[in-house]
C-alpha cells in the first residue's frame, strides 16, 4: 500500500499529492476536478470525472465465439456494467445467424436491454437501466417475493392436480433471472463507483459483498420452486400421490418455509439482528419435517417416492437458503451499533 504525506497550505487546509500513475491512467491534469466521497469506517474515495460522465463500452468479438459463449459474453457485460455492447463480425464479413439469435436472446433474458443498430456485421444493444430507478433493498425483496410466489403455486400445483399453476409458477423464473442479473450489474457497479452505492440505497459499499450472496442464494430458492413447478407437470395427474392430510403437512412445511425466507431478507435489509435470531430460532422448529413426512408414508412406488422425496428436499434447501441469509444479516447488522453491540 503506498502512502502520502498530508501537507499544510493554510491555517485551515490539508493537502496530499494524487500519484502520478492514477493520474495519467484516469487523465487527471491540472486544473481538473475531481469527485471526493466520504465513507464510513473514515474512507475518503477520490474520483475523477470520467467516472461520472462516461458511458462504457464493451465490443464482443463474434468469430471464435459460438452461439452460446456470445450469449453469455453479453450477460457477463451487462452484469459488469457496460451501457453499449457491440457485437461484431470480423471485417469483411457478416454475423450468422446463430449470432444474431444470441444477441436477441440475451435481450430477452436482460431487464433494460434492446437492440438499437444492427447491420450484416455488427449489432448494438444498449442498456438504459438507471441505478437511481432502484434499490438493492427493494430489488431482494422482489426476488425473495418471486420465488415464494413461485413455491406457492408449484405446491398448490400438486395439491389441486392444477398444471396451468405449475406453468405458471415457470414462466415466473424468467423473471426471478432478470432481477438477480440486475442485482449483480448494480452490485458490480455501485463497487466499481462508490457514488452509484447511494444511488442504489447504501451508505457505503460495505454490504455489497453480503447482497451478492444473498441475491445467489434467492436464486437458488426460485430454481427450488422451479423444480417443484417440473414435478407437477410430470407427475400422473399433475398430483402427489399422497393422502390429502400429507398434502396439508407439505402445504404448511412450505408456508414455514415461506415466512423464514422473508424474514431473512427483512433482517438483511434492516439490519436487524433480533430477526436474524428469529430465522435461526424458526429453522430449529421446522426440525426434520423433511424426514418426519417421508417416514410416515405408506408404502408406495419408487417413482412416486422419488417425486415426493425431491418436494421435500427443495423445501427443506430453500429453509437453508434461508438460514445462510440471517447469517450474512447478522454481520451486517452488527456492523452497527445497536443496543447489542458497540462499536470503539
Amino acid at each position: 500500500m503506498e502512502t502520502r504525506k498530508v501537507q499544510r497550505l493554510g491555517p485551515s487546509t490539508l493537502a496530499m499529492t494524487l500519484p502520478a500513475e492514477w493520474a495519467s491512467a484516469h487523465d487527471v491534469e491540472k486544473g481538473d476536478e475531481v469527485s471526493l466521497r466520504m465513507g464510513g469506517k473514515g474512507t475518503l474515495t477520490v474520483m475523477p470525472e470520467s467516472v461520472q460522465t462516461e458511458e462504457s463500452e464493451a465490443i464482443i468479438h463474434a468469430q471464435n465465439l459460438d452461439a452460446d459463449a456470445v450469449e453469455r459474453a453479453i450477460v457477463a457485460q451487462y452484469v459488469l456494467g457496460r451501457r453499449i455492447i457491440h457485437v461484431e463480425a470480423p471485417e469483411g464479413q457478416t454475423l450468422d445467424s446463430a449470432h444474431i439469435n444470441a444477441v436477441y436472446n440475451a435481450e430477452t433474458q436482460l431487464m433494460g436491454l434492446g437492440v438499437i443498430e444492427e447491420t450484416p456485421q455488427r449489432i448494438t444493444i444498449r442498456c438504459s437501466v438507471d441505478p437511481e430507478d432502484f434499490t438493492l433493498d427493494n430489488l431482494l425483496e422482489r426476488l425473495e417475493s418471486t420465488g415464494s410466489t413461485m413455491r406457492n403455486e408449484a405446491v398448490k400445483a400438486l395439491a389441486h392436480g392444477n398444471p396451468d399453476l405449475a406453468q405458471r409458477a415457470l414462466n415466473r423464473e424468467r423473471q426471478a433471472n432478470k432481477i438477480f442479473v440486475l442485482l449483480l450489474r448494480l452490485i458490480f457497479t455501485s463497487y466499481q463507483n462508490p457514488n452509484l452505492a447511494r444511488a442504489v440505497g447504501l451508505e457505503d459499499g460495505f454490504p455489497l459483498i453480503g447482497y451478492r450472496s444473498i441475491a445467489k442464494n434467492l436464486e437458488l430458492t426460485a430454481d427450488n420452486a422451479e423444480d417443484i413447478a417440473e414435478i407437477a407437470l410430470e407427475a400422473p395427474d399433475h398430483a402427489l400421490d399422497v393422502d390429502s392430510s400429507t398434502m396439508r403437512r407439505i402445504r404448511d412445511f412450505t408456508d414455514e418455509v415461506n415466512e423464514i425466507t422473508a424474514m431473512a431478507v427483512q433482517a438483511a435489509v434492516n439490519r436487524n439482528y433480533d430477526t436474524a435470531i428469529e430465522v435461526s430460532e424458526a429453522y430449529s422448529d421446522i426440525g426434520d419435517k423433511e424426514h418426519d413426512i417421508l417416514n410416515d408414508l405408506p408404502e408406495m412406488d419408487n417413482q412416486k417416492l422419488l417425486q415426493v422425496r425431491e418436494v421435500l428436499v427443495s423445501l427443506q434447501q430453500t429453509a437453508e437458503y434461508a438460514v445462510r441469509n440471517a447469517e450474512i444479516a447478522t454481520n451486517l447488522a452488527l456492523d452497527e451499533e445497536s443496543e447489542h453491540t458497540t462499536i470503539q
